[in-house]
């Protein structure tokens, strides 16, 4: 196996043996031959696109196909041998619709022809000749680099479109690139500024795949709204959600309703707190434990089972084994896997369990912070600005991981000066969410934006704010100081540059697919940069 497409990847290198995330290398194989597949699928979805051929079920399944290799979503090697086979029903349906269409149907790539090997161990041997570094050295580095960047860009779209598309939201143009970006990675004829397009073109896209997903999420649930979430427990049977997708913790709230269960969150569902649509049930309460990498050291003492939705499963710990559920396109070996939202079976086990023995008190935390909330109160913020009670805005934001080298978000946010304001979202805010930072004139000065998908609010909120000021997002008084560690991170990351914007901060290490060539053209262009010390960086920034 070979996978660099983490930053956790083994000696900021590439995954030989297993992946530090867990994943064996048959599964790596199969997610390889899945990728590779799709790719086929894509060549006819965009010559069926230029005859008026339009697949939706195809499109849907792209985006769940290319969601499942994301990092930490799914590891039991019969989900994927399902995904590989429903890849060519789909893409030789599609080339019947075109033929029929008149377009072109007799495409000569592997992918385009590839037939599944009858069973999952010779799935594998197939997956095994189609990885990152299957070409060997006849790809030029800086084209495998930006080519595996836009791989990694399109699996971070296509998760968003996934929730978007749950929830009712979609665009033809957003599923339209993601078969776009598939197919140009099979065409050997694309030089270096062509990929550099086309990554760029990805960044844009994800920008409206955020949007959509943020209509999906407001147009639900109602905008998010300033929530005070408690830390602690209240005494009676609970269950755990984790992971990013709100239908699936609302099907919980709603099933689980008058049953005397307690719901909490944990990791990137903290955010869910502020939507008034999923506040009104009286039994969610509050938030347990921190970010995606702890589970092993918190899961254990959750007194209930735990559900993972979407990513951020790690291989449960036999301890909670047996009460741990996946669903949507999570998966573990031999986990049970809840389908079609019947929560029954957690419900269940929820009422089997003791559940928390008593009321304890953590504190809490605030969370609601998104971009109707704070441009609520755009005129005090402009004015504190104007009267030079706000120096500087910082976005802390991205991933959180377990490598060393992430305390530097938290000393960071630390030695932030007072005058400043600190903007947070996704499970990066782990470091630090629970710090009291005070207010500036009555601004809290640590405010959460929300899940990683809301950095469409905190764009939204620059743009308002480089308006509001008559200058660019550029030149306001506000830096980005990011972390990250998969591929929705890598999506976001492609939509700042889209939009032309600068001096972007990034750790704790630089991506391994990025080549020194490709770095260069980063650094030159937008003056990216790796972070170095807390005290170097603030003294940096402000002088």
């Amino acid at each position: 196996m070979f996978c660099f497409q983490c930053e956790q990847t083994a000696k900021g290198k590439g995954c030989t043996t297993i992946g530090v995330c867990g994943k064996q290398p048959d599964v790596a194989a199969l997610q390889d031959l899945l990728i590779y597949a799709v790719k086929g699928l894509a060549l006819y979805a965009v010559e069926g696109r230029r005859v008026g051929v339009v697949d939706h079920e195809a499109n849907v399944f792209t985006c769940e196909a290319v969601f499942s290799t994301l990092t930490n979503v799914d590891f039991d090697p019969e989900r994927f041998e399902g995904l590989i086979k429903r890849t060519v029903e789909l893409r030789d349906r599609l080339k019947e619709k075109v033929k029929a269409a008149g377009g072109k149907a007799d495409f000569c790539e592997g992918p385009a022809t590839f037939k599944p090997a009858d069973t999952l161990e010779g799935m594998v041997k197939q997956g095994e000749a189609h990885g990152v570094m299957s070409n060997g050295e006849a790809v030029d580095p800086d084209i495998r680099s930006l080519r595996e960047t836009l791989v990694y860009g399109l699996k971070g779209v296509g998760a968003y479109a996934d929730h978007a598309q749950i929830l009712g939201q979609e665009d033809d143009r957003v599923y339209a690139f993601i078969h776009e970006g598939l197919a140009a990675t099979l065409d050997k004829g694309l030089g270096l500024n062509d990929w550099v397009g086309l990554v760029l073109k990805c960044g844009e896209i994800n920008l409206r795949a955020m949007e959509l997903l943020d209509a999906g999420n407001t147009g639900a649930y109602g905008h998010p709204v300033p929530t005070k979430v408690p830390l602690g427990a209240k005494k009676g049977k609970a269950i755990l959600v984790s992971g990013h997708d709100l239908k699936d913790l609302e099907e919980i709230l709603k099933q689980s309703e008058g049953k005397g269960i307690y719901v909490y969150t944990h990791g990137e569902m903290l955010p869910c707190h502020g939507y008034p649509g999923l506040k009104k049930y009286s039994h969610f309460y509050g938030h347990y434990g921190t970010a995606w990498q702890n589970q092993h050291k918190e899961f254990p003492w959750f007194p209930g089972p735990i559900v993972m939705t979407t990513n951020c499963i790690q291989k449960p710990l036999d301890s909670y084994k047996d009460r741990i559920f996946t669903s949507g396109l999570v998966g573990w070996p031999d986990v049970a896997h809840i389908k079609n939202r019947d929560f029954g079976p957690v419900i269940k086990k929820a009422l089997e369990m003791p559940g928390f023995a008593e009321d304890t008190n953590k504190g809490s935390v605030m969370v609601g912070f998104a971009r109707n909330a704070i441009l609520s109160v755009a005129d005090k913020v402009i004015e504190a600005v104007k009267a030079g009670n706000i120096r500087r805005f910082f976005l802390v934001a991205g991933c959180d991981g377990a490598k060393p080298g992430r305390n530097y978000y938290t000393e960071f946010v630390e030695k932030v000066p007072k005058d400043c304001i600190v903007l947070t979202l996704a499970c990066g805010k782990f470091r630090f969410f629970d710090k009291d930072l005070g207010d500036i004139d009555g601004i809290p000065r640590l405010l959460d934006i929300g899940q990683c998908n809301d950095a469409y609010s905190a764009i939204q909120i620059a743009v308002a704010l480089a308006k509001a000021f008559n200058c660019s997002v550029n030149e306001l008084p506000l830096s980005m100081v990011l972390s990250w560690y998969e591929q929705k991170a890598v999506a976001i990351l492609l939509t700042l540059l889209s939009l032309g914007i600068k001096n972007i901060r990034l750790g704790p290490s630089l991506p391994a697919f990025i080549t020194p060539n490709v770095l260069d053209v980063l650094v030159k262009n937008y003056d990216i940069k790796p972070i170095t010390t807390p005290d170097e960086d603030l003294k940096a920034i402000l002088g």
